[in-house]
């Protein structure tokens, strides 16, 4: 199994709806060529940015079955969502930071 940093993975959010506090967002991962959805809620603020990601059972049986841990694979996509290393839709501009 990939360990984390040996992840390659793409995330790209299509849809982000919510407050200042949390959102909701929606999207996919790419991953050795194939797309996979995710829906997270993403907060912050009180106790730091956080990120909850929900990929389907599915999804993860198949990911499980490509050789990478399915758990260091949402560690790396919740990661990437803190850190705002995610494509975003054309024309759309990521919120301020604090």
């Amino acid at each position: 199994m990939m360990r984390d940093d040996d992840i390659p993975v793409t995330v790209f959010v299509k849809s982000a709806s919510g407050s200042e506090i949390a959102s909701k967002l929606s999207g996919y991962f790419v991953l050795k060529g194939q797309e996979f959805r995710f829906t997270a809620i993403a907060f912050g603020r009180i106790g730091g940015h956080n990120a909850s990601i929900k990929i389907s059972k599915t999804n993860l049986d198949k990911i499980g079955k490509m050789g990478i841990d399915p758990e260091q694979l949402q560690i790396t996509i919740q990661r990437k969502l803190i850190e705002g290393d995610i494509i975003l839709p054309e024309g759309s501009k990521p919120p301020p930071s604090d």
